[in-house]
């Protein structure tokens, strides 16, 4: 999934060492006014390098593509973790170990011309929706994702996550665990469907898939850093097809139930000297 990932990181800052001083100090105002030093400076890390993802869902071909990220924090706090193949998020609710808001993905199209039998085409989709994260103690994060088709396949689908991270601050990190997707009826019947005029087009079986269970697998997010500034990001990713996904006579006939996505970054890492 095409990645864009954008996080802040906020908290309120109470100086008491500081009016600590200022009140010891005689010829200073005892309640001195804010200024921009008091406030932690935004830190900033880009990312951008290639990927390779299935040409489409079910696709038994690899697609090049960017691959980038923008993560956002505070001070000497570290990014916030986020897996590779999670959508683009910002929390609205946050609280210790918890978090929820609004989510949107993107899932690219499927064109004839790439395609060996003339099957129906699907555009290009702008899935937006919610999701909620959960930390089970330090290191086990659960989240789920809900996304509707605003455009493209249009249907519903869901992305259920559990990670185990290992971190050192923003030096290194690793995290890996399993993935559960589920879709609709509509977006299983615009990628792995055969309507009748499709039939009569390719020679294939008319095929109805029920919604439900649409893949498992596993997914792994690395990041190091090198030095001050520049660092090293990948992502690692297999989805295997189950249920009404992997019995499509599209998926059987020119496809693939076997899915991976990988990708590799250079990331760069700078302060913008902005205090907010």
């Amino acid at each position: 999934m095409i990645k864009a990932l954008l996080a802040t990181a906020a908290a309120p800052i109470f100086l008491f060492a500081t009016g600590a001083t200022a009140q010891n100090a005689p010829e200073e105002p005892a309640s001195a006014p804010e200024t921009s030093v008091d406030k932690e400076p935004i830190k900033v890390r880009l990312s951008l390098g290639p990927q390779l993802r299935p040409r489409f869902p079910g696709s038994d071909e690899m697609f090049l593509l960017p691959f980038y990220d923008v993560s956002i924090t505070r001070g000497d706090k570290p990014f916030e973790y986020e897996s590779a193949d999670q959508g683009v998020s910002f929390s609205l609710i946050k609280s210790t170990g918890f978090a929820f808001g609004p989510v949107v993905q993107l899932e690219g199209s499927r064109r004839r011309n790439e395609t060996d039998l003339p099957i129906d085409e699907v555009g290009t989709s702008v899935e937006a929706g919610g999701f909620v994260d959960v930390w089970l103690g330090s290191s086990i994060r659960a989240r789920g994702e809900l996304r509707k088709g605003v455009t493209g396949h249009k249907g519903l689908v869901s992305d259920v996550m559990l990670d185990y991270v290992a971190r050192d601050g923003d030096k290194w990190l690793f995290s890996v665990g399993p993935r559960f997707s589920l879709a609709d009826r509509k977006y299983q019947e615009a990628y792995f469907g055969v309507t009748p005029a499709v039939s009569a087009r390719t020679g294939l079986p008319v095929y109805a898939p029920d919604g439900g269970v649409h893949s498992v697998g596993a997914a792994a997010t690395t990041l190091y850093q090198l030095d001050r500034h520049w660092g090293l990001y990948g992502y690692a990713k297999y989805e295997r097809l189950i249920a009404d996904a992997a019995d499509s006579p599209i998926v059987r006939t020119i496809g693939s139930r076997n899915q991976f996505s990988g990708g590799v970054a250079l990331t760069f890492t700078f302060d913008t000297g902005i205090r907010r």
